[in-house]
């Protein structure tokens, strides 16, 4: 090093390294972050959290959106599977004791996820629905079934999960009055708020709520307690769970003081 240099900030270069890596290990686990909720968890500056998505980005490890970082497309694809794969037996129970709450004849909403897929599974075999849906994989489970209509909501498709978010797709919902919303979500806390990691899917889960006269959601045990940055609603929101069991006193007390019906799958 020359005379007069100044000396490189090995303990800054280390505080930067970690906080990347601790960033990379969120957006494998979460498929999305934004940059101010990354900024806020991090403490320092949205700039410093832009710098540190495109250096991860140049990497080839993680693909730059609008506002944040999601899994490129390839990675975001292998990880959808893999959550098929998690908890599939409970997931397979709730889904065949949530289609069993669908009447014949029935219109419903049913969201993204893993866990509505299932009950998406279980729903081939109703006579005559008219299905809405942001979740491509439902799409093709139920499209070309005899007496099943199904309504693709229209907007930016989403590679990893082919969700279809985003501003259209929040418009296209608002067409739409209908009996039952099977909806999923990322978290949900021992107080009961329904919670998620993205915005967009958040708002279109919300438009969803408001539109359905009847909303159940469906979720495994290990969504209770799981944290997540985004509230989708409350208890108030919803009028059924379908879960494989309850864990948490409070949940069940929270459930019980408002009035939610529950079906534990066990």
């Amino acid at each position: 090093m020359r005379p007069g240099w100044p000396r490189p900030n090995l303990a800054d270069r280390s505080a930067s390294a970690a906080r990347r890596a601790a960033i990379l290990a969120t957006v494998r686990q979460t498929g999305e972050v934004n940059v101010a909720a990354l900024a806020a968890g991090c403490a320092v500056t949205p700039q410093t959290i832009r710098r540190d998505l495109n250096q991860l980005a140049a990497r080839g490890l993680i693909a730059r959106v609008h506002g944040g970082a999601e899994l490129g497309s390839g990675i975001a694809n292998a990880r959808y599977a893999q959550r098929r794969g998690m908890a599939a037996a409970a997931k397979a129970r709730i889904g065949a004791a949530a289609a069993a709450l669908v009447p014949e004849g029935a219109s419903l909403f049913i969201n993204i996820g893993t866990t509505t897929e299932a009950v998406a599974r279980h729903l081939v075999d109703h006579r005559t629905l008219l299905v809405v849906t942001n979740n491509l994989n439902v799409v093709d489970l139920l499209a070309g079934r005899d007496g099943l209509a199904v309504i693709a909501v229209g907007g930016h498709v989403r590679a990893g999960d082919r969700a279809v978010i985003g501003a259209l797709a929040d418009q296209f919902i608002d067409n739409f009055q209908v009996d039952l919303a099977l909806i999923g979500a990322s978290g949900l806390s021992e107080a009961g708020d329904l919670l998620d990691f993205d915005a967009d899917e958040v708002l279109v889960a919300r438009r969803i709520i408001r539109q359905a006269r009847t909303v159940i959601l469906v979720a495994d045990s290990s969504k209770i307690g799981r944290a997540a940055p985004i509230r989708i609603a409350g208890l108030d929101a919803i009028s059924h769970l379908v879960i494989d069991r309850v864990t948490s006193a409070p949940l069940r007390a929270a459930l019980a003081a408002q009035g939610v019906a529950l079906t534990e799958t066990g």
